[in-house]
């Protein structure tokens, strides 16, 4: 009874102040997840700040004689110094949070309130890493590449679900035949974008017939579009032309941004060339590409539905509206992801100013993460039916 009565106590003080004071006093976990987003834009600029400008400052550093004054060096590390302290202070709040599931509970105060506190800790978590050895820093950008790894795989499944969760709902009985034609149409859109598309990066990135490699990404690229429609539209799968479609955006905007990272400089990929020649494109490149990471962390991290086992759970008025802890754990890996971007995945890389995602080592991460999209999506499709027909035969044993 005393747990009711707090708990509709909170929700009447949560439901009757203004989103200021529910701010102020902690009580509003929606608006929380923003200013953390906040947050993790702000260390993202920082390391690109460090990156960029810091090599003056970061020689003054004595820990870091281990890069042998190597100005590329000293940026990647720069770089791994701010992810490390952004990585531990997100990491920190997981744990802190993890398990929470009412909104009357005490560690749904500190994820929502405390905010002096959680400045104070934030800053001191930056500030720490510049303190620590080079062995340290080395071995964090190490775990990194694990960490930014795992950040892709959540982002994807993420997607996935997402997509067969759009399709589940329009084939529902529901809304089978309002969402007919529309879904038509974005099937439709989907895959005529997909097909100029392709033929845009043969133009672009295949100008020659000695660009083996970007033709072969753009062409398996346009195989895996038609091994994902396929299996889609097998009878026992029955998924429909939409999932595959707008799968088809996602493996080709990965693919164009795996032939993207590619160093310029190379006769295939004039368009980073110019990109490279133009200071304006390449800083609006840059900005959109930050800010569509730091989009692309929030939007996952408050996607922990996808990753419950236990599907169909009847979620109560007080019940906290998003997992806290996966969200945590989403920015914790988001900020390795971070660093391997601005980095290009390798500490020793040579880093030009107003890049991210470039090098031969991201090439190949976006192109094996594209690979991988396809195989999850495609075991998605398969698992229910290879379920299905196991119990099938085992019923029929018995």
């Amino acid at each position: 009874m005393e747990s009711n009565s707090n708990s509709n106590e909170w929700l009447a003080r949560f439901k009757g102040n203004s989103w200021i004071s529910q701010f102020r006093n902690g009580s509003n976990p929606l608006m929380a997840r923003y200013v953390y987003a906040l947050m993790f834009l702000v260390a993202n600029l920082l390391a690109w700040a460090v990156r960029d400008y810091g090599s003056g400052a970061l020689t003054e550093v004595q820990r870091l004689k281990g890069c042998e004054g190597a100005k590329d060096c000293l940026g990647a590390e720069g770089v791994l110094r701010v992810s490390l302290g952004c990585f531990t202070f997100y990491f920190a709040m997981f744990l802190s949070t993890a398990g929470t599931s009412k909104l009357c509970e005490t560690r749904n105060s500190w994820q929502s309130g405390w905010w002096s506190a959680k400045i104070v800790l934030w800053v001191a978590f930056t500030i720490i890493p510049f303190l620590l050895p080079n062995t340290i820093i080395q071995l964090y950008g190490v775990v990194a590449h694990f960490g930014a790894g795992v950040f892709l795989l959540i982002q994807l499944i993420s997607v996935i679900s997402f997509i067969r969760w759009l399709n589940d709902w329009c084939q529902s009985e529901k809304h089978a035949e309002r969402c007919q034609i529309h879904v038509m149409l974005v099937a439709t859109t989907a895959y005529v974008v997909c097909i100029v598309g392709i033929i845009l990066m043969y133009i672009w990135y295949a100008p020659e017939a000695s660009c083996l490699l970007n033709i072969f990404f753009i062409t398996w690229t346009l195989v895996l579009l038609q091994l994902m429609t396929s299996v889609s539209l097998h009878p026992k799968v029955n998924a429909g032309i939409l999932t595959p479609g707008l799968m088809g955006l996602y493996v080709l905007f990965i693919c164009w941004c795996a032939i993207r990272s590619e160093p310029a400089g190379e006769n295939c990929n004039r368009k980073a060339e110019a990109s490279e020649k133009t200071d304006w494109l390449t800083i609006i490149s840059f900005v959109v590409a930050v800010l569509a990471m730091v989009i692309a962390t929030f939007s996952t991290g408050i996607d922990s539905q996808c990753f419950q086992f236990r599907k169909g759970k009847i979620e109560s008025e007080d019940d906290v509206p998003y997992g806290y802890g996966f969200f945590h754990f989403v920015f914790a890996t988001g900020a390795m992801y971070f660093a391997m971007l601005l980095i290009g995945w390798n500490t020793h890389h040579a880093i030009k100013k107003w890049t991210i995602d470039v090098g031969w080592t991201s090439t190949w991460v976006r192109a094996i993460n594209e690979w991988l999209a396809v195989c999850v999506y495609l075991w998605m499709l398969v698992a229910p039916v290879i379920w299905k027909s196991r119990q099938t035969a085992e019923s029929t044993q018995v």
